[in-house]
């Protein structure tokens, strides 16, 4: 992927004591042999891995000069994260999924942004498929009755910023109410002062969630649809039917939270339905992987998540 001079500018401002990449791990250590591979030996990160050490991930890190491995316990990516955070002391860190491939002038230039504009909590890049495409999902706005209703029949495709779930074009701006996690840079202080991610999610919705608080602290969030960070989605953790159940309980969590038992009992109705209609599609067009998948993240929705032990 080529780099803009924006970029390089970027890159050439930021100083690298000033950046810590933080890398939640669970059995991903092929995928954080091939991220690491791309970026500089000197670039701070620290490695927080949820599965005790399982894979030997903490191998990698060798000869990495300002690489920290710390045992995340298996208490999900939240408090792996915040825990990377909390024990950082830069002024800046980029929480990085390891199935995403940002280039070292991308990671600079989502905190050059964030130094350049104090009411920014959090910038990140647009994360995109193995053809290109924008993903569905790398921010939106806050579930309602009516977004969800928008989701859920699909017609977020006709009309893009109805739904739940963005997907911009690349270049366009747009707003946002929450951003991915995926590739997310914030101010550490800011970042510690606002609670971080919220722990009450094991897996999904965090970032959601952070975008919530955030907000409601009066401050800003971007999404730079010029930085395209290739993601293969789904590349890491557990089985994806077993992911996909934990996205439907993190959901109905979330929306039972933060809205009134009757907003929220139809929201999760709605999704159900939805999502109940693309396994039906899915098994009609001979593909039973993608039916099950729907079928997982319904059981999530109504049974909570799986049992992990």
């Amino acid at each position: 992927m080529s780099t803009t001079s924006d970029e390089q500018e970027a890159a050439a401002v930021v100083e690298l004591s000033e950046i810590e990449v933080v890398l939640v791990t669970y059995r991903s250590r092929a995928l954080v042999e091939t991220l690491l591979a791309r970026l500089p030996r000197d670039l701070p990160l620290v490695v927080v891995d949820n599965s005790g050490g399982a894979d030997a991930v903490a191998d990698v890190l060798e000869g990495r000069e300002h690489a920290r491995y710390l045992d995340g316990g298996g208490v999900g990516f939240a408090r792996a994260a915040n825990l990377g955070a909390w024990s950082s002391e830069r002024p800046y860190l980029v929480f990085v999924n390891p199935d995403t491939a940002p280039t070292p002038e991308q990671l600079f230039a989502l905190v050059e942004e964030l130094k350049g504009d104090p009411g920014l909590a959090a910038v990140s890049a647009t994360t995109v498929t193995h053809d290109g495409r924008v993903e569905l999902g790398v921010g939106g706005w806050e579930p309602t009755v009516g977004r969800v209703l928008v989701y859920a029949t699909g017609l977020h495709s006709r009309f893009p910023t109805a739904g739940v779930f963005a997907r911009p074009e690349p270049h366009q701006e747009i707003d946002l109410e929450w951003l991915t996690g995926a590739c997310l840079a914030v101010p550490r202080e800011t970042f510690v002062a606002l609670g971080g991610f919220d722990e009450q999610h094991f897996i999904y919705n965090e970032d959601m969630a952070y975008g919530r608080r955030l907000r409601e602290a009066g401050l800003r969030q971007k999404l730079r649809t010029d930085l395209l960070v290739p993601h293969a989605g789904a590349g890491s953790g557990g089985a994806k039917t077993t992911m996909l159940q934990m996205r439907g309980a993190s959901m109905f969590d979330y929306v039972r939270r933060h809205n009134s038992a009757p907003a929220a009992h139809t929201m999760r109705l709605v999704l159900a339905a939805g999502s109940l209609g693309r396994a039906a599609v899915c098994r009609a067009r001979g593909n039973p992987d993608a039916a099950a998948g729907f079928a997982a993240y319904n059981r999530g929705l109504w049974r909570g998540a799986p049992d992990m032990s």
